[in-house]
């Protein structure tokens, strides 16, 4: 057994351990509190997030402190989730979990909003300024300020740079690759020292992208907001109108998609006449992990994005954060599952990225698998330009912000590693410092939620002003609705 196959089953065998039960509870556990303490937020003020986007698109935010404005912020965040997850994570839950894996998946991301929000909330309540003049915060600094707790926040921020350097940088380059690979259907060998063999298409997509990445972080928090506010919307018009181009060219399949869905969420699901099949055991873990790795909710990655903001007040930002979780995956993760379930090639062997294109393909033909392998190279991309940010903040933290350009280029050194590595090697290294970074965000975010609780609430009573919110006495039962309206009407 050689030195990368012997790493590959050591880690495999420490995220059997990591990711069971009682993460999964921890997740989800802190997610509910958060919904119990918050009122259901998510849902209560849904509709004030919608107002608040649509402003702050346009909104100037000079003279306020921080380095990008609320909706770069917010398309720097989705720039980190909306990665490969949104594509190939999905097929994967339903491979290997079954339709009733996407129904939990919607349900994590439920919960996950109230998370997300308390997440920006705090991370903004708790930011500092550098010595630069930049802003600075993330889960390290509310761990650090909020729970007096520096070691923690230390253990916090190390887990987080290696899964910057695993998840963000390796993971995404090398689905970006392989993608490449399957669609062209070339895969040339190339040996060398150590590593092996390695796809020559690998390397000549890892210095590509290694290039085009460095282009971009090389500008900092600023060049990665313009370019994430321009691309993320653009992607989610080109990824997310092709799958409904799919779904109304098959539109008498959809409806049978929507009912596997609902039906084996909570009931096995029998295949090849019933020799096999899936538990709602599997369903739930597998929609459980894929749901999290897409929106992130509660590892603690983008409240760095959301502390760089322009923003009125942590509140407000809150708000947007709760539409990164329903962007990502009640939008485009379901998307994706709903033109993978009304193919008839989902439980036909494929899995991942193989499985979306060919359900795409099924339809659209030659620009169905199009559609997929640019979506995949920008959903990756988008991904590493945004996780870059995030470990710089990690490791400016741990080693100071002397050190930044340092960390910037080991994780073009680990884009470039991505691109040419085995697949399961990379993402279970992902997998494990996910997980990790999980645990001391989670508790924060349980032993803080009282501080996300009155922030939102004592805040929004500020900008109300006195004489408004004797008006609003009267709708006591409505009044944190009516007082975040006119948080955000300004």
């Amino acid at each position: 057994m050689g030195v990368l196959e012997l790493l590959e089953s050591m880690i495999v065998t420490a995220n059997g351990i990591l990711w069971g039960a009682p993460l999964f509870i921890m997740i989800l556990g802190v997610g509910l509190l958060l919904t119990i303490r918050l009122g259901g937020i998510q849902v209560r003020l849904f509709p004030m997030a919608i107002l608040r986007l649509t402003r702050s698109i346009h909104e100037k935010n000079d003279g306020r402190e921080g380095d990008i404005s609320p909706f770069q912020a917010l398309s720097t965040a989705l720039s980190g989730t909306m990665g490969i997850g949104n594509i190939a994570g999905v097929s994967t839950a339903i491979v290997l979990g079954g339709p009733g894996a996407v129904f939990w998946m919607w349900m994590t991301a439920v919960i996950g909003m109230a998370t997300k929000y308390a997440e920006a909330v705090l991370a903004l309540k708790y930011r500092v300024r550098n010595a630069d003049g930049t802003m600075a915060g993330g889960p390290m600094y509310y761990i650090e300020k909020g729970l007096k707790n520096r070691w923690l926040a230390l253990a916090f921020a190390g887990c987080a740079a290696v899964a910057t350097v695993g998840g963000g940088g390796m993971a995404q380059a090398n689905s970006i690759a392989n993608g490449i690979s399957y669609q062209l259907g070339v895969d040339w060998a190339m040996p060398l020292p150590i590593i092996g063999p390695v796809s020559a298409i690998g390397i000549l997509v890892g210095l590509t992208l290694t290039l085009f990445t460095g282009l971009v972080i090389i500008g900092g928090i600023k060049r990665i907001g313009r370019v994430a506010s321009w691309l993320i919307p653009f992607l989610s018009i080109f990824y997310v109108g092709g799958g409904m181009l799919v779904m109304l060219a098959s539109y008498d399949r959809v409806p049978g998609a929507i009912g596997l869905i609902f039906q084996y969420a909570f009931s096995p699901y029998a295949v090849a006449g019933g020799a096999l099949g899936y538990s709602v055991v599997e369903a739930i873990r597998y929609g459980v992990a894929r749901g999290v790795f897409t929106n992130e909710a509660g590892l603690g990655s983008a409240p760095v994005a959301y502390a760089a903001s322009k923003t009125r007040s942590p509140v407000d930002q809150g708000l947007l954060a709760m539409l990164e979780v329903f962007i990502d995956t009640l939008v485009t993760c379901s998307i994706t599952a709903f033109v993978v379930l009304s193919s008839d090639v989902w439980d036909g062997g494929l899995t991942g990225t193989a499985l979306t294109t060919e359900a795409f393909s099924r339809t659209l033909g030659p620009a169905g698998a199009f559609i997929v392998l640019i979506s995949t190279i920008l959903f990756g991309f988008s991904t590493i330009i945004g996780w870059s940010y995030y470990g710089e903040q990690y490791s400016a933290y741990i080693f100071g912000h002397r050190h930044k350009n340092g960390f910037k280029a080991l994780y073009l050194i680990s884009v470039f590693a991505g691109s040419v590595l085995g697949v399961r090697l990379v993402w279970e290294i992902a997998d494990l410092f996910n997980g990790l970074m999980a645990i001391p965000n989670l508790v924060a975010l349980a032993a803080l939620s009282g501080v996300v609780s009155l922030e939102s609430d004592l805040l929004s009573r500020l900008k109300s002003g006195a004489s408004t919110l004797c008006a609003l006495s009267l709708l006591r039962g409505f009044h944190p609705y009516f007082q975040l309206v006119i948080s955000a009407s300004g």
